[in-house]
């Protein structure tokens, strides 16, 4: 089959380019955002402030857990260290990946396939980290919460400055995050479109058509079996050529082709 599915060209040279300098700098926002976050800037501070406002949890479950010397309870995703760490550790991976795909690309060896599977992870990475950070806190039965506060609601319902900078800081991750989501999926967009068979793969039918046809063939060994050529060196002498196989074939039957041809 004609259709290649390694290597394979990308269909616009120019759109990789602007997705990749839309994702430097959805890459350089998330590393700045996540690494201010690092490791407990605001989380704790907005999870105390939603409980006084009514809106989830408090963080004293695990003062309470340690004093009465109880196993502690299963944090909510939204206010763990965990939800942190990994958005460094995407973060960190989103700078890596990028600066690969741009060696690779300039190197002609960005295949489609392979950039195929890193866009799908790399989605899938940043969707679990938008489900975090906007998930929801059951912890308390008194104070459910489907949506963290700080994203479901303006940042103003909350008196104290420094929670709505704290608030501020949240929401910008968040939406830094969304940006990176969004252009991992035009990537994947652009990446199923290279996928996708074109009007190159039926070129390469045809010319593969045309160089095996029997008329091609033809043409293209007459040069081997032509008769006398006339050569500048030799004048009227007639030069006939040989190939490895006339060669052969003359060895076979102890033909000496220099010594017959002047003799």
């Amino acid at each position: 089959m004609a259709y290649k599915l390694l290597r394979r060209e990308w269909p616009s040279t120019r759109a990789m380019y602007l997705t990749m300098i839309a994702e430097l700098l959805g890459t350089v926002g998330v590393l700045v955002m996540f690494g201010i976050a690092q490791p407990d800037l605001y989380r704790t501070k907005l999870w105390r402030a939603g409980h006084e406002l009514g809106f989830n949890s408090s963080p004293n479950v695990i003062v309470w857990a340690y004093s009465n010397y109880e196993p502690l309870p299963k944090l909510p995703f939204v206010w763990s260290q965990t939800l942190t760490d990994f958005n460094v550790a995407i973060s960190v991976l989103s700078l890596f990946l990028l600066l690969t795909k741009l060696i690779c690309f300039i190197m002609h060896v960005w295949f489609p396939i392979i950039a195929l599977g890193i866009n799908i992870s790399l989605t899938s990475l940043y969707v679990a980290s938008i489900v975090g950070q906007a998930g929801p806190d059951h912890l308390d039965p008194d104070y459910p919460s489907s949506v963290a506060w700080y994203v479901a609601k303006p940042c103003t319902v909350a008196a104290n400055t420094s929670i709505q900078g704290s608030c501020r800081l949240a929401k910008g991750a968040f939406s830094v995050t969304c940006i990176m989501l969004a252009v991992y999926l035009v990537n994947m967009g652009l990446t199923i479109w290279a996928l996708v068979p074109n009007e190159a793969d039926k070129k390469n039918v045809d010319e593969d058509d045309e160089t095996s046809s029997p008329a091609a063939l033809k043409q293209g060994g007459t040069w081997e079996m032509q008769g006398s050529l006339q050569t500048p060196r030799t004048g009227t002498m007639p030069f006939t050529p040989y190939t490895p196989r006339t060669m052969a074939f003359n060895t076979l039957e102890r033909k000496l082709p220099l010594r017959n041809q002047y003799a």
